[in-house]
């Protein structure tokens, strides 16, 4: 992996991102301002690169004080709000962090950044994690695309959260950091954006 070039194309790309996204943010905000009390903006402390916490920010999309239910979301949560459905469907959620992204927080591809406390269980190899940026997108993230569903059919979506599909994108997170290609990282970015590429998956893992 070559770290400068990684960065160099996040502080353009999500500098570009916030340029032209600027004014359907703006709309977005007000949107949820007019249709649910509260803040626009959700932030939320999670581990970034080196286990350090940062903060994260991203378009509120459940009622106030729905953190006291848990982190757990799971499709059809009461918690979220109508607009924040819609937000969410379409991932228009996350586009914020494309301000983590600038700053150096973030990246655009990478693992999805923990809540503080699955950090400390990575072992040995898996550590090296640790060494990413947290990405808005990447591998993991597409793979569970539907997780808020998955999780949704499970009777303990904690429990399965922690031990099936946590492990799960940790090796593919890992894989990601061993296998990393510039090629692929513009891959995730497209399939993320366009959905309909997921096809192209098998592709951009080769």
């Amino acid at each position: 992996m070559n770290p400068l070039s990684k960065r160099l194309f996040d502080i353009l790309a999500s500098f570009l991102g916030l340029t032209i996204l600027f004014v359907p943010f703006l709309v977005v905000a007000l949107i949820i301002k007019i249709t649910s009390p509260g803040p626009v903006l959700f932030r939320q402390k999670r581990i970034g690169r080196w286990g350090k916490e940062f903060t994260i920010i991203k378009f509120r999309t459940m009622r106030p004080g729905a953190e006291r239910g848990g982190t757990i979301t799971t499709a059809g949560d009461r918690r979220i709000t109508p607009i924040g459905r819609i937000l969410r469907r379409f991932k228009l959620d996350e586009f914020p962090q494309l301000w983590n992204v600038l700053i150096g927080r973030m990246s655009l591809v990478g693992p999805r950044p923990d809540m503080p406390g699955y950090a400390d269980r990575l072992q040995g190899a898996d550590r090296r994690i640790l060494e990413l940026r947290p990405g808005i997108t990447g591998p993991a993230s597409l793979y569970f695309r539907n997780e808020e569903k998955l999780l949704a059919a499970r009777a303990n979506p904690q429990d399965y959260n922690d031990t099936v599909v946590w492990p799960a994108k940790v090796a593919l997170n890992r894989a990601y950091l061993e296998n990393w290609s510039f090629r692929r990282d513009i891959g995730y970015i497209l399939i993320t954006v366009v959905p309909v590429l997921n096809k192209w998956i098998r592709l951009v893992s080769k």
